[in-house]
């Protein structure tokens, strides 16, 4: 920004950053809560195991295999899209000072998509890969942006603690949501009806339960950002777009954030595809019913919670890089668990080891892009840390049913990558510096 740019906000002193109370901080760490309903039903267990078995099953002329790699590739074509918006929104939310705004669109636009979705019957491979893949933009633009408003709320020292206690919230309100609807299509069995009436039910309550835990973030937590002047000769998305290309004019003097969003990237493809995929490899390989899926992923989101609540304070003391990496290995261990499982009871062993994984290494994650960016423009490079993420989801869901449609459907040939990716990780990981990464956000003076 040039020297003679100020910043104005007509009636508003200069924030406090930082300086949150308890009832803004809730309402931050309550957006996990609300939203990872849609994760757990839509792309972990629920929608994607109806879509991969029903939707695009057998039945409906699909080749073995295919129907996987259809599911992936409806996630990764949403993952791209982000991935080249996610740093122009959040550059743009920055200058204009309105992330709250464009969260509470991409809200309404995931919750909607949901919705919708529970029109998608047997044979509806063209209408559900579409919403899906709406559905899948909006949800990763929200998670960009209210993890930009994390800088703001807490000191540097405490991000760590916070960005646990929302993801732990998170999986909380994952086992909400599956709760609910585990008692809904069991009460639906006992009936008689099939997973064509229940799953669109259960899509229904996961997007009501979406807009309603939501509320209070968009009631409480405040836009402390400033809008910023610049050139008028030059349109907002101009300004954005020069953001961002200084952002990468920069990378010399942040490193070790560009070296760990590197390093994110390949260990975060391991986790994307456990996320998109675990459910079909339980139903497929395991033999798992709707309900057993539910349960298990319940459990899963039960440690995955404890996880990462604990990795939030472990962090915070004996500091970010170490923590992942006893996390990583945690992974290699959860996946190896998963490649040699014969029998459902070790599918339950391997369950419960990635969910305390899943929970830390995600909590990690976002708290050490978060100290690795400058208070000023923690949009912009949370931004990169979102396209990272959504990269990591184009790679690894797409390399998984590549192999499962060039295998005719090996489930655990597949799951081979997955493996790669964490022991890739573990090593790249090693070079990451954090007290010279923290340095350089706290030196910057642009």
């Amino acid at each position: 920004m040039n020297s003679n740019q100020t910043n104005t906000q007509a009636g508003v002193n200069n924030p406090q950053i930082g300086n949150a109370g308890r009832r803004e901080l809730l309402a931050w760490a309550l957006y996990d809560f609300a939203n990872s309903g849609y994760t757990t039903v839509v792309q972990t267990t629920i929608f994607s195991a109806f879509f991969v078995g029903v939707v695009a099953g057998v039945e409906q002329g699909v080749s073995p295999g295919l129907s996987t790699l259809l599911w992936s590739l409806a996630i990764g074509i949403a993952n791209f899209v982000v991935m080249i918006s996610g740093p122009l929104l959040g550059a743009y939310a920055d200058h204009q000072a309105c992330k709250k705004r464009f969260l509470m669109v991409s809200s309404a636009g995931c919750i909607v998509c949901t919705a919708m979705l529970a029109l998608v019957g047997p044979g509806d491979i063209g209408l559900g890969m579409v919403l899906v893949t709406l559905s899948a933009i909006m949800f990763a633009s929200g998670e960009n942006l209210i993890a930009a408003f994390l800088p703001e709320l807490v000191p540097e020292e405490n991000m760590g603690r916070m960005s646990g206690y929302g993801w732990s919230l998170g999986y909380f309100g994952g086992l909400l949501t599956l709760g609910i609807c585990l008692a809904y299509i069991t009460w639906a069995k006992q009936q008689g009806l099939a997973a064509t009436h229940y799953v669109p039910v259960t899509l229904l309550f996961t997007a009501a339960i979406f807009a309603l835990t939501a509320a209070p973030t968009f009631i409480w937590l405040r836009e402390r950002a400033i809008p910023q002047l610049w050139d008028t000769s030059l349109t907002t998305w101009q300004v954005s777009y020069g953001r961002l290309a200084q952002t990468f004019k920069e990378a010399a003097h942040f490193r070790d954030l560009l070296w760990f969003l590197i390093t994110l990237g390949i260990y975060q493809s391991g986790v994307s595809t456990v996320v998109v995929l675990a459910a079909v490899y339980a139903q497929e390989v395991m033999g798992f019913d709707t309900q057993s899926l539910i349960v298990l992923i319940m459990v899963v989101n039960v440690t995955a919670a404890v996880g990462a609540f604990i990795c939030g304070h472990v962090q915070d003391r004996m500091g970010s890089v170490p923590t992942l990496a006893v996390t990583l290995v945690i992974w290699i261990v959860a996946v190896i668990a998963a490649l040699l499982a014969s029998e459902p009871a070790h599918m339950w062993i391997a369950g419960n080891i990635i969910g305390l994984a899943m929970g830390a290494s995600q909590a990690v994650g976002r708290a050490l892009v978060s100290k690795f960016s400058p208070t000023a423009r923690a949009g912009e490079f949370l931004g990169l840390w979102g396209v990272v993420n959504r990269l990591s989801a184009i790679v690894g869901p797409l390399s998984y049913g590549l192999i499962n449609y060039l295998s005719h459907g090996n489930h655990r040939m597949s799951l081979l990558s997955t493996l790669a990716f964490f022991i890739l990780g573990l090593l790249m990981l090693a070079k990451v510096n954090e007290g010279r990464g923290k340095a350089a956000a706290l030196s910057f003076k642009g």
